[in-house]
């Protein structure tokens, strides 16, 4: 006899906050949290930065606990608790033992609907940010990225740094906070989403004692992301490497190609076995690290390439790149397309086996389509993309308009970027 693992559980409460649990009985664990549906993308003007700071406040006191009492109460049963900030959605979340749920889902409700926002607190964590953002500015394999997001949604929220800027993080006071999460943190995108040890009633229980004040109606839509492109050559430093990324316009997640992009995506730079691997770093030697990514967001899509090279190599290693995206368009075979089917499968299935991974999935699932996708449903898609569904992709990328080309690195050695940038715009003609 064969046991239906059950599918996950799901209730809306009656302002609209969504809780979704998954029951998995072998841990003793469970992987909580709430995610909001909004993000730095949801920024207004004068906003750069806040999504950010406020996520950072959030642990900084309640009107009930403060921010020694946050960590010292999660700690003592054993747990941690943690949140981050993305383009579209921000996170809190906790893990503790099953028979703590009901703590660590007050605690996250706590700082969520009673934050203190003691200026104190929020002056020193305008210090804090800004030191992070000089770590990232530090950091030229993370700058490049967001020179890279930046040049390919110029002037829009979309593209910005999620950080901010040292100026803007500390021209932000404690109304501006709640304006902003007033304005975004409304209930019919909340969700309350649980995997591991827990009970799907125990969680609606807890989540309507704490969250169902919360008010309703939805939030406003944030502007359409609008792709550009273009070149950006960052200066003014001393590095051993170029920093590259090459990139085009992307799909949306919803985009019914997607998982066709996501297959091109992995046989053209998703592993070691991937074309950009065997050609620039093992045939060629030009660098150590290069893969090709995508980012999908609600309304458009980021594809690029990455590379770190000599100064000396960056002509070279930026024509072969341009290369084997065309000859993975033209040449792509079936075997690459059965092993990036296969890479993609086992990534679904890994996030099965760990709580975190797949309360978060269900969240960001729940977000994006307003329901669980089985993975079942999930694996089918994949498996029914064919190759010439692939490859038309692949094509569809090439077609898609100006490319985008940043660099970090040595000035004299990446002058050659407008050059590459042309000859993808020759491709795309």
């Amino acid at each position: 006899m064969s046991e239906t693992k059950p599918r996950p559980r799901i209730t809306t409460l009656d302002n609209g906050v969504t809780v979704i649990t998954d029951a998995m009985p072998h841990l003793a664990t469970a992987s909580l949290g709430i995610w909001a549906g909004a993000g730095s993308r949801d920024e207004q003007e004068g906003e750069h930065g806040i999504s950010h700071l406020l996520e950072h406040m959030a642990f900084k006191g309640t009107r009930r606990r403060s921010a020694r009492a946050i960590a010292e109460e999660i700690e003592a049963v054993g747990g941690d608790i943690n949140a981050a900030t993305s383009v579209e959605h921000t996170s809190y979340n906790a893990r503790v033992l099953g028979e703590d749920m009901p703590l660590a889902l007050d605690v996250l409700a706590d700082i969520l609907t009673e934050p203190a926002f003691d200026p104190e607190e929020l002056a020193r964590e305008h210090n804090v940010i800004v030191q992070e953002i000089g770590a990232a500015l530090d950091t030229p394999d993370d700058l490049v990225f967001d020179l890279f997001q930046e040049r390919a949604f110029p002037g829009q929220p979309i593209g910005r740094s999620i950080l901010g800027t040292p100026e803007s993080v500390r021209s932000f006071e404690a109304a501006q906070l709640g304006t902003y999460l007033d304005r975004n943190y409304r209930a019919p995108r909340m969700i309350v989403a649980a995997a591991g040890a827990v009970e799907h009633e125990a969680v609606v229980a807890e989540a309507t004692a704490r969250l169902g004040a919360l008010p309703a109606g939805d939030k406003p839509a944030p502007a359409p992301g609008r792709y550009e492109g273009g070149v950006e050559i960052g200066g003014g430093r001393e590095l051993e490497q170029a920093h590259l990324l090459i990139g085009l316009e992307g799909r949306s997640y919803r985009d019914p190609g997607i998982h066709a992009l996501q297959v091109f995506t992995n046989v053209l730079g998703g592993g070691m076995s991937s074309r950009l691997f065997q050609e620039v770093r093992e045939a060629r030697g030009l660098c150590y690290s290069v893969y090709s990514f995508h980012w999908g967001y609600g309304d458009t899509g980021l594809f690029g390439v990455y590379a770190g090279t000599d100064a000396g190599d960056v002509g070279e290693l930026v024509d072969v790149v341009i290369d084997q995206i065309e000859e993975t368009v033209n040449a792509m075979s079936e075997v690459e397309l059965a092993r990036s089917k296969a890479q993609a499968k086992v990534g679904l299935l890994a996030a099965l086996e760990s709580s975190g991974a797949r309360a978060d999935q269900l969240a960001r699932q729940m977000l994006a389509f307003g329901r669980p996708i089985p993975l079942e449903e999930i694996v089918a898609k994949v498996e029914a993309v064919t190759l010439e569904d692939a490859k038309a992709a692949g094509r569809a990328l090439l077609a898609g308009g100006r490319p985008t080309f940043t660099a970090l690195g040595p000035g004299k050695s990446l002058e050659s970027a407008a050059r590459i940038a042309e000859r993808l715009n020759r491709k795309n003609a």
